[in-house]
């Protein structure tokens, strides 16, 4: 007899619902859940890969010792204690600042990671800190910081009541949204076209989105702050500014106002690639909508420009009155979070620049790093040379800018340990390999995604396999390696209890908490003995704004509550949360922060620069997330998706054809492809899918190996970035191409 469990998919963004059926420890199948309040029964290809990554014969299972003569398994007490006492020796020799951190995306997507993370990354002691943000949402997240106070209030269009949708940069019927969380969006898509909206996708690819639209807009890579500013200046010209119950929470209008006078859409067309006619209707269309949200993505934030352009996406919001109102661009209102639900926000300051790194000065934000530097800070000799490297289930030689340097530096380190369960191109690198228990096997709690749903939703996902005896999740790993680093006895139990008595304090028990009645020894009762991330949610639930504050009694939300709730919770549509979510200084939505006027300059000196020639953008496939879902085969497996796509007209003038292979080169480097030749892409731009290229040697990944690819990241420019924010430039890369 089967035995079924109701979990959420942890492989992308978008949350779906998902019945696991299994035997005896075993998956005979998966599922679209059709009673998930959020996703009703939608599912992609990706979620079939959790059977796939369960059963993967090349999973590590226990820890790997590299060795003279190769891979050593070696038990986990022996694994953890040298593991801590190797990063105690790098720190002990070269300073705390030699030991650097690497966090990659699949963390984002486990409540354990989100959780006890943090926990390591203190102990470590090093503002060495970097992760796959910055190759990725960063310029929105630094957006949103100055504009609203807080670089988790992103707003997301209320897709499902909006009038009229304008999409820049995004796909998200591939990706399910992004900074958006929204399973099934290309039913949601085509529900708002049914309904009578309009949709209007901006991208230089007719991609599968633009395929769904009213209209598909190409425009040259790297420009999309050019068109926004351009949009902004005809709301104003043309007496199109409402802001409506916005106004008397708005700062900057005035300077807004005077920056955009040098964006008309006849000065930016001929860089942007869309003509002013096309431009000004766009923002009357916007402008006249009944409702209306303007949404960017990956595109619009991995571009020289990407911080302005993620701004002004919300500018557009705010001066149109969609911002904060049903159908137009909303905030979300957690069931769990780290700020206990408290809604009184008051400014911390904004945390960037604080420090900078070490070689070329680039800037922190939010305790991190670019990832841009990381490769700089290992093989620039130096007082602060970073020696010792931790990374938790990332993969930045496929990842970031020039990976090839990256790789060259891995090898220079004193000590590198990973967490993670592959040998993949970057964990090959590592001293020892501490392999954490696959998705099907531990707890999960989207805490990180639910900030950004497009319905207040709230999910809980048993484990559904029975780890190994001799497993280990990775919260046990993160506070076995972090308690010896902090000079604690190594009792991951203990360390737990320390810490979640220190949350407990701040949550409950004192005047302005949540909870300010509860005794914090209660309340550690109430939450129980058993060690993980399980009583942390617990916490955060009941003193979230949906919550029972400790009270078994009253109608609200503990993990108990939610548990009993097998296929999930719709806590209901989003509701306006401003002006008390703000956390800007002033109370404000300052809308022209001096960090972001202070780089319009820059913008618009790239109004008349000579066009880059032919540029490389990436693109989203639905059976891939990054570099980690290539070795399932039923994700890979078909005709090869790893090619050059080239418009028609640039084939012919390159000489390259439909099949051929064609020889991919920028400033850093070069990569040979096979070529698909299509009009979906605009003419002067060429297109790699981003996270392949899994030929390398010593990956133990024999399904990606068969469909290796070719990683379009060793075409990045480490030198290349955004310069407000430090994020990789992936999208607008000028290359030369040639037949192969």
């Amino acid at each position: 007899m089967a035995d079924r469990s109701y979990r959420a998919c942890t492989l992308c963004e978008a949350t779906c619902g998902i019945v696991v059926e299994t035997e005896r420890d075993r998956v005979r199948s998966i599922r679209g859940d059709d009673l998930d309040p959020f996703s009703r029964g939608y599912v992609c290809p990706k979620a079939h890969g959790l059977k796939g990554l369960q059963e993967d014969p090349d999973r590590v299972r226990r820890p790997l010792r590299r060795t003279a003569s190769g891979w050593q398994e070696i038990p986990w007490p022996q694994a953890l204690a040298e593991a801590a006492q190797n990063l105690q020796r790098v720190r002990g020799r070269h300073g705390a600042e030699s030991l650097a951190i690497f966090l990659g995306n699949p963390a984002a997507h486990n409540l354990g990671s989100m959780v006890y993370g943090r926990v390591l990354i203190r102990a470590l002691g090093s503002r060495q800190r970097y992760s796959a943000t910055s190759v990725d949402q960063l310029p929105k997240m630094i957006s949103s910081c100055l504009l609203f106070g807080e670089q988790l209030l992103v707003p997301v269009p209320d897709v499902d009541r909006t009038d009229y949708l304008m999409m820049i940069g995004a796909n998200p019927a591939v990706s399910n949204g992004s900074l958006m969380t929204a399973p099934a969006m290309p039913k949601r898509l085509r529900a708002l076209r049914e309904r009578g909206g309009r949709l209007v996708v901006v991208d230089p690819r007719r991609s599968e989105t633009a395929r769904l639209a009213s209209q598909h807009l190409p425009i040259r890579p790297g420009t999309d702050a050019l068109f926004l500013f351009a949009i902004v200046r005809t709301l104003f010209e043309e007496g199109l500014v409402r802001l409506g119950r916005l106004e008397p929470m708005v700062d900057g209008l005035e300077t807004v106002r005077a920056l955009a006078r040098g964006f008309a859409p006849e000065a930016v067309s001929g860089r942007v690639g869309i003509a002013a006619p096309a431009i000004r209707r766009v923002a009357r269309e916007i402008a006249q909508a009944p409702t209306a949200a303007c949404y960017g993505r990956i595109g619009t934030c991995t571009q020289e420009f990407g911080t302005l352009a993620s701004w002004l996406v919300d500018v557009v919001n705010v001066l149109t009155g969609n911002l904060d109102r049903a159908g137009g661009a909303m905030f979300t209102t957690p069931a769990a979070s780290f700020q206990y639900g408290d809604t009184s926000r008051k400014s911390r300051g904004i945390p960037y620049g604080r420090w900078k790194s070490r070689v070329r000065g680039l800037p922190e934000f939010g305790g991190e790093l670019p990832a841009v530097a990381l490769a700089e800070e290992i093989d620039t000799p130096g007082e602060g040379q970073v020696h010792g490297l931790v990374t938790v289930s990332g993969n930045p030689v496929l990842s970031t800018p020039h990976g090839a340097r990256l790789a060259r530096a891995l090898d220079s380190l004193d000590y590198m340990v990973a967490i993670d369960f592959y040998v993949n191109e970057t964990t090959r690198h590592a001293d020892l390999i501490l392999p954490t228990t696959a998705p099907l096997e531990h707890e999960h709690y989207d805490l990180l995604l639910y900030n950004l749903a497009i319905r207040n939703v709230a999910k809980y996902s048993p484990a559904t396999i029975a780890a190994a005896p001799d497993a280990k999740h990775d919260w046990e790993i993160l506070l076995a390696l972090a308690a010896p680093l902090m000079g604690l006895p190594s009792d991951v139990r203990a360390l737990d209890d320390r810490l979640l008595a220190e949350m407990v304090s701040r949550a409950v028990g004192r005047p302005g908490t949540p909870a300010a009645s509860v005794d914090p020894q209660a309340a550690l009762a109430q939450l129980g003995a058993e060690p993980g991330p399980a009583r942390v949610l617990d916490l955060l639930l009941r003193t979230g704004r949906y919550g029972d504050g400790f009270d078994d009694a009253r109608d609200g939300l503990s993990l108990r509550r939610l548990r009993a709730a097998e296929h999930g919770l719709d806590l209901g549509p989003l509701e306006p949360r401003l002006p008390q979510a703000l956390a800007t200084p002033s109370g404000k939505i300052e809308l022209a922060h001096d960090l972001l006027v202070a780089d319009v300059d820059r913008l618009r000196a790239a109004v008349g620069r000579p066009s880059d020639g032919l540029v490389l953008v990436g693109r989203r496939q639905l059976r891939s997330n990054n570099s980690w879902m290539h070795n399932v085969a039923a994700l890979v497996k078909g005709p090869e998706r790893c090619t050059l796509l080239v418009h028609p007209a640039d084939a012919r003038r390159l000489g390259i054809a439909d099949g051929g292979r064609a020889r991919v080169s920028s400033r850093v480097g070069s990569v040979e492809a096979p070529v698909t030749v299509s009009d979906e892409i605009m003419p002067g731009v060429v297109s790699l899918p981003h996270g392949w290229g899994h030929g390398l040697e010593g990956v133990r990944l024999r399904v990606a190996a068969a469909h290796p690819g070719v990683p379009s990241n060793f075409l990045a420019d480490p030198d290349s970035l955004d310069a407000l924010s430090g994020n990789a430039v992936l999208n607008g890369i000028p290359v030369t191409v040639e037949p192969a």
